[in-house]
């Protein structure tokens, strides 16, 4: 890798012609440099946004509905529902650092994409029979108004294993399958950087393809009690990914995996305090920069930055290393390369960030647990037809399909234009875009806050099974759903982009692991928040905000909460935005800075 790295274009002979490999340093199957014509662009990229589409509508054949599968055939209430969802969710996204550490580390992006897709599907085959065998007892069971009977340890035992497999399978695969598809174009060329961003925009539009089939078809059939060939349409779906997938094996460009940033990072730290009373030198020069061949941070080396002065010790040469380093006697535990050190401090400039974006998803994922039990409580039948209280969920994905058109055809070109005559040449940065899904976010909790307001005014108090007791209608709810997928677009594909790129070459897979674990936290953040907001609003006389049956709760007034506290991270997030520093390399220094980011 470092040899297509050290040259800026490799030319081959073959057969008379020229063949280009890619500047980047990717490589193919066989460990070679890879060639520009023969790998990856959009050949390999459109089977893997079709490998996304695929296995993203197995996933939500499952968890769109797993909140009513609970309730309904395991006979779980509202809020433990909702709690477990959650809890599932963020495990889902939780398995993300595994497989990220494991790409990076050890196996590279294409082996672990496959082994974790294979798990995937094993978990989605095992639901489905441990549905269909054990669950769905009786027959027919598990619709709106057939609950099952009780159900063996087994039954419930399989159930587990299987949801937390597709957890595990799902999550280890997800980070890796972004970043593996924006490999297939090298940044280093004009074309193919252009392609590269696109890349990320289209990715997460496919991801939401691949859910409205779920979101629409399979939800419909799983709402009527037909779980299990819901399961197994979602069994044949992933299988169907995993097949694509390994049909493109050929064409990939890879990045070769850069060992264990653990390693690395305890080098940094562990050299920093032993020289805790060395003083830094001021120029750049001074600090070790390594050898010519030294490849730690397992790419582009990076070039130092002011902040976090502490680290910069590890790469300061003293006259014991000097003597050590004529000996040839190198000791990576005293002494680091300075771009080893900015390893480290890019890492810590990302954490700020990341960890504002983690109230936002508590907000996102409301959209998978109580937006669907408040539209089962609301009019959903139109005519003899009845909508699937999950299936408005339809209206997200329009909207991030709608929004992602909008923002590359119409706003985007606006920003840049408009920028352009204040003589800067990009349009709204991810930072930016960010803040935007932040303050859309917090129109989306206002919206679902009013609506319920309104459904509890035309609710019946004394129902005994409470599923489209108020006479608002559902489609009431599109405003919140819309809301949510706007800002997924400038959230979620800002997120994506921004961590892939701030990201350090050697940690490109944990870059994208960073917003799924955002996700993954925000589910557990959400559990929490439900858990002690039940405990502090539920007296004697009064069941709590949001009870089994929510005509006697106050689901708005958590609605008003989460607005009010996404307001409060907006603030900070908007702090940290302008506190952060790009990432610099040697071989492209970024042309621009984000001095006004949000």
């Amino acid at each position: 890798m470092m040899a297509c790295l050290e040259l800026s274009k490799e030319v081959k002979m073959m057969k008379g012609e020229e063949i280009e490999c890619t500047k980047d340093g990717t490589v193919d199957l066989d460990g070679k440099p890879a060639i520009r014509e023969a790998s990856g662009k959009w050949v390999a990229g459109i089977m893997i946004l079709l490998n996304q589409a695929l296995a993203t509508l197995a996933f939500f054949g499952v968890g769109v509905n797993l909140v009513l599968f609970l309730t309904r055939v395991l006979k779980e209430n509202n809020a433990d529902a909702a709690n477990s969802v959650s809890k599932w969710t963020g495990t889902v996204y939780i398995c993300s650092l595994v497989g990220a550490f494991l790409s990076d580390s050890y196996w590279g992006r294409f082996k672990t994409c496959a082994i974790f897709q294979v798990i995937y599907v094993t978990g989605l085959a095992l639901l489905a029979l441990a549905s269909q065998l054990y669950l769905l007892k009786p027959k027919g069971c598990g619709n709106r108004t057939t609950l099952c009977g009780e159900h063996s340890t087994m039954g419930i035992g399989l159930f587990y294993i299987a949801v937390y497999m597709i957890a595990l399978g799902y999550g280890g695969y997800q980070p890796n399958i972004a970043t593996f598809g924006a490999d297939q174009f090298d940044e280093q060329h004009p074309g193919e950087s252009h392609s590269k961003v696109a890349f990320f925009s289209y990715f997460y539009l496919f991801m939401n393809l691949g859910s409205l089939f779920s979101n629409t078809i399979l939800d419909y059939f799983e709402d009527e009690g037909m779980w299990a060939l819901g399961f197994w349409a979602s069994a044949a779906s992933a299988f169907a990914a995993l097949l694509l997938f390994l049909g493109g094996t050929a064409r990939y460009r890879h990045f070769k995996s850069s060992g264990n940033p653990l390693a690395r990072f305890a080098q940094v730290l562990v050299a920093a305090t032993k020289k805790s009373r060395v003083e830094t030198p001021e120029t750049e020069d001074d600090f070790y920069q390594g050898e010519d061949d030294d490849n730690t941070t397992g790419g582009r080396k990076m070039l130092h930055t002011h902040g976090f002065k502490f680290l910069d010790r590890a790469a300061v040469v003293t006259s014991r290393e000097l003597d050590n380093q004529k000996q040839r006697d190198h000791n990576p535990w005293h002494l680091c390369p300075i771009s080893q050190v900015e390893e480290v401090k890019c890492i810590l400039r990302l954490l700020p960030i990341w960890l504002c974006t983690i109230i936002y998803s508590v907000v996102f994922t409301q959209m998978a647990s109580l937006f669907v039990e408040q539209g089962d409580a609301m009019k959903t039948t139109i005519a003899n037809f009845r909508i699937p209280a999950a299936s408005m969920s339809t209206f997200d994905i329009l909207s991030v399909a709608g929004v992602i058109f909008l923002n590359r055809r119409v706003l985007n070109p606006l920003v840049s234009r408009f920028k352009k005559c204040k003589g800067d040449h990009i349009g709204l940065t991810e930072l930016q875009r960010m803040g935007i899904g932040l303050v859309i976010a917090v129109m989306a909790m206002l919206s679902a806050g009013i609506v319920e307001c309104y459904r509890l005014k035309y609710a019946s108090n004394d129902c005994k099974n409470c599923g489209g007791s108020s006479s608002l209608n559902i489609f009431w709810q599109v405003p919140q759903y819309a809301f949510i997928g706007a800002s997924e677009v400038f959230m979620y594909v800002g997120q994506l982009e921004f961590f892939n790129a701030q990201a350090p070459d050697g940690l490109k897979s944990f870059g994208s692991a960073l917003c799924m674990t955002s996700i993954s936290l925000g589910n557990y953040v959400s559990s929490l928040l439900v858990s002690v907001v039940m405990k502090i609003s539920a007296t004697d006389k009064m069941p709590g905000w949001i009870p089994g049956n929510l005509n006697k709760g106050h689901l708005d007034r958590f609605y008003f909460l989460l607005a009010g506290l996404t307001l409060i991270d907006l603030v900070a997030y908007i702090a940290c935005a302008k506190w952060y520093k790009n990432i610099k390399h040697s071989e492209k220094i970024q042309e621009y800075e984000e001095d006004d980011k949000v």
